[in-house]
């Protein structure tokens, strides 16, 4: 399950509420990604100073190259072999690369400039904790640099708690919570002793918790959290789990084939294996 590393009532902040951030994200989702930025540079055009788009313009990025290398489809595949064999197959986009980068740096520099003159500011700590993670699951699943990617995962869990401490009922941080619980539960020991994130624990049943709450409770995560929650449930055997999940999704983001497609692998071998 390492490479889950990485792979964020509802919350309604003012300034995450406008229309434009939410249909962005809901097409994201649908991965219409051509029409999620569009979306998302018109927004950027009317609000330039504000680091959350940026943010989401970068998770646009990362989610079409998650699925234009298959490689979402392949962390639902329960066998490592075929995983591998997937994986040998794939190259990152470089002109994609280029532009999530500079979203990702875009977000940073907006983040960091609100911080400097307030450092309990909510929406700029989500901003950066965005930023690391999508940082994060960018060099994990596309780059394949697992190991690197553990120093950027550390400080986006740092922006999550210390909003979390600021806000317990800021649902979506804790994603980045959860997946840090989950991710350092599940490495060797060795690895392990070397390793710490604030507040977190190894616990991996407790980092399940918290991608349920998201699940729950959460607002922009929600549905990355479903897929995660997912990915897990089909890994630890628990595929009744994971067919809830990804109907869930697939009734959620219709134009999603991804979510339709899993559903329906999952629902085959639940069938097969009930005859």
């Amino acid at each position: 399950m390492y490479r889950l590393l990485g792979l964020i009532g509802v919350l309604c902040l003012p300034a995450f509420c406008a229309e434009g951030l939410e249909s962005a994200i809901t097409r994201m989702y649908d991965f219409d990604f051509a029409s999620s930025h569009q979306v998302l540079d018109k927004y950027i055009a009317a609000h330039p100073s504000e680091p959350l788009p940026y943010g989401f313009r970068a998770s646009a990025y990362l989610f079409s190259e998650l699925d234009r290398l298959g490689i979402l489809e392949s962390e639902f595949l329960s066998d490592d072999d075929k995983i591998a064999e997937k994986k040998k197959k794939v190259e990152p986009d470089q002109n994609t690369r280029r532009k999530f980068l500079q979203a990702v740096s875009d977000a940073e520099s907006r983040a960091t400039a609100v911080l400097k003159s307030n450092p309990n500011d909510k929406d700029a700590l989500f901003a950066m904790c965005v930023a690391q993670g999508v940082s994060t699951d960018y060099m994990a699943f596309v780059e394949k640099r697992q190991i690197a990617s553990l120093s950027v995962a550390k400080k986006s869990n740092t922006y999550a708690q210390r909003l979390l401490k600021l806000d317990p009922k800021f649902y979506d941080a804790y994603l980045t919570a959860g997946v840090s619980e989950y991710m350092i539960g599940s490495l060797p020991f060795f690895v392990r002793w070397f390793i710490h994130f604030d507040n977190v624990d190894g616990n991996k049943q407790k980092g399940i918790d918290r991608l349920e709450m998201v699940s729950r409770e959460g607002h922009f995560f929600r549905p990355f959290s479903k897929i995660l929650l997912g990915i897990i449930a089909l890994r630890e055997k628990r595929p009744r789990d994971a067919q809830r999940l990804l109907a869930e999704l697939a009734h959620e983001y219709p134009g999603n084939p991804l979510f339709r497609k899993e559903l329906a692998k999952v629902t085959n071998k639940l069938g097969t294996a009930g005859n």
